[in-house]
């Protein structure tokens, strides 16, 4: 399943350079739909393309979208707060509770 393009906070960016600077970098993602994903490499660069999605690049050639990343090296990213409300979301339910 694709999702549009949602823009991110601007100090995401300051993030990603950050990591440009180590030599290894573990990045969660969402992939398809829900489906957690991992890139990891050291991250050559932010590229966006014809549709302006932003990815993040690693040396392997790996592309990872931004507004997409879950965690980059334990730090919270743009869709943190999607994954922490999707993994709580049966936390929210009364089924049995009655």
């Amino acid at each position: 399943m694709k999702t549009d393009f949602t823009p991110v906070y601007p100090v995401y960016y300051e993030v990603f350079t950050a990591e440009q600077e180590k030599a290894f970098s573990k990045v969660f993602y969402f992939g398809n739909g829900t489906e957690v994903e991992e890139a990891k490499g050291k991250i050559t660069g932010l590229e966006k393309n014809e549709s302006a999605e932003e990815y993040l690049i690693f040396d392997s050639g790996q592309q990872v979208r931004i507004d997409r990343i879950i965690t980059v090296n334990g730090i919270p990213g743009p869709a943190y707060d999607e994954y922490d409300a999707f993994a709580l979301a049966c936390l929210n339910c009364n089924v049995g509770m009655e």
